[in-house]
């Protein structure tokens, strides 16, 4: 009987630890889609292309346009937040110091487009999103400069890549930005940052870790193989994986 009950009480220490290493392996990400402006149309799209590389990356994806997970109970189970074409002041007073706390613990966050549109008047999250949406031409075709291959985000793109989106121009862009692509003005019309116009970057900032990338605004960049491996890449930077 003894031998039975020790011989049980392994059995369920074993499980528990089992389950215990399947929890701590695996990584949470939270898709945040909160508008207060300019809606795009393109979200449901991009949401279901995240879920998609979660699946086929070993992540678990939450997705919310609630504001009040931002505390710091909710945002500790996520190894990134992705602002996807956030727009507008999202956040109050209470859930920004949330995000900021969460990112100075080492926290990871990834901007999709508009996520440049939000939160004008709080100069921390500028620093972190990289620059702020300024404006825009029509939608057209235009050229990419790949300037850093090496990031995991770049390592598969053409050196020059030809693709059509929305194209932002961008104010209040930061120093120390790692700019991984630009965009050739020359290539299409309504560019106002010059030659060096910053598509996509990365930082590590205040503890943490920040990938930006403009590109997303139409349904049709979430079917381009190029863009959902680019995406990929930026969210593994954040969730800090290798």
């Amino acid at each position: 009987m003894k031998k039975y009950i020790f011989l049980l009480t392994v059995t369920v220490f074993l499980f528990g630890l089992q389950s215990f290493i399947a929890h701590k392996k695996t990584t949470r990400i939270l898709v945040f889609s909160r508008t207060l402006g300019f809606h795009h149309a393109s979200i449901p799209t991009g949401i279901a292309a995240i879920q998609k590389i979660g699946k086929e990356n070993g992540m678990e994806v939450d997705t919310t346009t609630d504001a009040r997970l931002f505390n710091s109970k909710q945002l500790k189970k996520y190894a990134a937040v992705i602002f996807l074409s956030t727009t507008g002041n999202v956040l109050d007073d209470q859930q920004q110091l949330a995000f900021q706390e969460y990112i100075q613990r080492g926290g990871g966050f990834v901007g999709v487009h508009a996520a440049t549109d939000t939160e004008y008047d709080w100069p921390w999250y500028n620093q972190l999103v990289g620059a702020y949406f300024k404006s825009h031409p029509k939608q057209q075709e235009a050229i990419l400069h790949i300037i850093d291959p090496s990031h995991i985000s770049t390592m598969h793109l053409p050196k020059e890549w030809k693709r059509f989106d929305e194209w932002y121009n961008f104010k209040s862009i930061q120093p120390n930005l790692h700019v991984l692509i630009t965009i050739d003005e020359k290539s299409y019309t309504g560019g106002e940052n010059g030659a060096d116009h910053p598509m996509a970057w990365w930082h590590d900032f205040d503890g943490g870790r920040a990938f930006y990338t403009e590109f997303g605004h139409t349904d049709e960049s979430y079917a381009d193989p190029l863009f959902i491996q680019h995406l990929t890449g930026g969210i593994a930077y954040a969730v800090n994986r290798k």
